[in-house]
Parts: C-alpha cells; sequence; structure tokens
C-alpha cells in the first residue's frame, strides 16, 4: 500500500518528495491537469494526499481545480481516506465559504461582500462597503489578485478602466481593510490537529506572501527576511484554530490572522496548501513537510491493519 500525491505545481514537490523519501514512504504522483479516470472502477489501495492548488489557473491548469473535486469525490465514494479531503477543499477554494465556517464558530473576520458580475456590479457593491477595502478572489492565492482602495472613486476609477484583475471563478470579494497595528500577518501552520509554529510575514511590499522558495524571484533578494519565526500567538487562539480544523475536517492548513491597533485579531485566510519558509524551517529546526509525512505514514499504517479494512 502505498499514498497518492495529487498535485498540479511542480516547484511546491521538492520540499514533499525530500520528506517522503527521508521517511521512506512509498509513494506515486499523480498530477492533475487535463486527463481521465474510470467513474466505474475502483481507486487503488492506499492513502491520497490532496496538494491542489486554488491558484492553479495562474499557471495555465485551468481544468485542475473541477477535474480534482470531481476526483476526491469518486475516492471518498469508495471510502479512500484522502487528507485535506472534498469538504477541506470546498474551503480551499471558496473564500466566501471560508468565511461563513469562520462566523459560525466565532472566529472574527473582516466583513466581505461577494460580488457577481461585471464592472455594474462592482460600482453597485462598492456603495455599500465602507472604504478602505480590499478586492479579492474568492479562489485566489499567493495574495494575486488583492488591491487596495482608500475611497471609493479610486475603486470606481479602476474599475471603469477596466484594471481590476477578473477572477477566474467569477466572485470578485469587497473585504474590509484591517489597518495591522505593525505591517505584518501571522499564519499559524497545523498538521492533523497539532500546532507547529507560527510566522510573521512583512506586507509592507505588497499581499503575495507565499513562503515557499519556489514563490520567490530575483527580484525578492532583499537583505531583510519577509518571514520570521513568532513564539507570542495566545493559547487561546491556538486552540480555538486547532477545533475549527477538526470540526472543518481539515488535516493540513496554514491560518492568517492580522491584529489591529487595538489588539483586535481579524482572521481572513486558510491555505490548505500550505508550503513553509525554510530559512525559518532550518533556523529553529521545525519542519513542516516532515510532520506530513508522518501523518501519512500513521494514516498508510491503520488502512493496512485489518480492523481498518
Amino acid at each position: 500500500m502505498k499514498a497518492y500525491i495529487i498535485y498540479e505545481n511542480e516547484d511546491w514537490m521538492p520540499p514533499l518528495r525530500e520528506a517522503f523519501n527521508n521517511a521512506d514512504l512509498p509513494y506515486e504522483e499523480w498530477f492533475i491537469h487535463e486527463g481521465h479516470f474510470d467513474v466505474t472502477e475502483a481507486p487503488p489501495e492506499g492513502v491520497f494526499v490532496n496538494r491542489m492548488s486554488a491558484s492553479s489557473h495562474t499557471r495555465g491548469h485551468t481544468a485542475a481545480v473541477e477535474h480534482t473535486r470531481q476526483l476526491l469525490a469518486w475516492l471518498e465514494r469508495h471510502d479512500r481516506r484522502v487528507i485535506n479531503g472534498s469538504h477541506a477543499f470546498e474551503l480551499e477554494i471558496s473564500k466566501v465559504q471560508q468565511h461563513a465556517a469562520l462566523e459560525q464558530a466565532g472566529i472574527r473576520t473582516p466583513a466581505t461582500r461577494a460580488v457577481a458580475g461585471g464592472k455594474e456590479a462592482l460600482l453597485e457593491a462598492g456603495k455599500d462597503v465602507p472604504t478602505p477595502f480590499v478586492t479579492k478572489h474568492n479562489r485566489g492565492g499567493k495574495g494575486l489578485g488583492v488591491q487596495l482602495f482608500r475611497t471609493y472613486e479610486a475603486f470606481a476609477e479602476t474599475v471603469r478602466a477596466g484594471d481590476l484583475t477578473p477572477p477566474p471563478a467569477h466572485i470578485t470579494l469587497l473585504q474590509q481593510y484591517v489597518e495591522p497595528a505593525e505591517p505584518f500577518i501571522t499564519r499559524c501552520e497545523f498538521v492533523d490537529g497539532e500546532f507547529l509554529y507560527a510566522i510573521t510575514s512583512d506586507t509592507s511590499e505588497g499581499f503575495e506572501l507565499c513562503p515557499a522558495d519556489a514563490c520567490r524571484t530575483d527580484a525578492d533578494a532583499d537583505p531583510e527576511p519577509l518571514f520570521a519565526l513568532r513564539e507570542d500567538v495566545p493559547a487561546e487562539l491556538v486552540d480555538r484554530y486547532a477545533r475549527f480544523l477538526e470540526e472543518e475536517q481539515i488535516d493540513v492548513a496554514g491560518i492568517e490572522f492580522i491584529e489591529d491597533a487595538d489588539g483586535r485579531r481579524w482572521t481572513y485566510d486558510i491555505n490548505g496548501t500550505t508550503n513553509y519558509s525554510p530559512d525559518v524551517e532550518q533556523q529553529n529546526n521545525i519542519y513542516g513537510m516532515e510532520a506530513l509525512a508522518d501523518l501519512v505514514r500513521r494514516e498508510l499504517d491503520r488502512a493496512a491493519t485489518p480492523a481498518s479494512a
């Protein structure tokens, strides 16, 4: 029995391969974009690791998300164990669903309005949203498409000029902008209900905050690091996030929040295809991909036992 990795971004795979190889895990990679599978057949036995990214469209893999949705449904109909299965994936690809789930759990989120339609729909919706606000794609990733507007007039000018990046799934969010007390956000990493660590991400230069090496460019060769370990995240917040992830059937995630000048914490994103900052991990001897490999090992052992069968 082995693990199957569902993915579409080759750049994100080396750290995961290294962790699986070091753990001597048997695995097979399923690159998901265009392709086919036989719905009338049973999937192979094993444990499936969903690493499909909500931002797959930015790499030309426009069919990957919908392909994965159907693939996960097929796997789960046959009772295959999927790490970050279909329920977790629906949250991954919809910030509307993320915010609804967080609000229901009593976790504070920024006020958000979902807009379907073109320029007129956006202009009409924007009239009812207090400024400043940011625009986001409902299905996004890496902060792509995020724009900050201090006034409605600036927003309207951008919309009328056609300079607002169209979202891949037709829904644009207009979201309350939380002015941070300091120019950073905090990201809490969890695997299998366990809190691994938290990092801060510097937002002074923008909102594209993927911590993995593969997300960086030559222009990012800045002497000041964007990411740093944070050790003072309140235990109460960590516990609340852990309970939320368990209730929402999310095995692996990075949860991001902002603190305002009044000390209030606003949670705004859940990333199930979390990638880890190698610099932070090496400096502090903590490794997210190793934790994921350990989870896969436990699930393989469980799936192989007669009681599980």
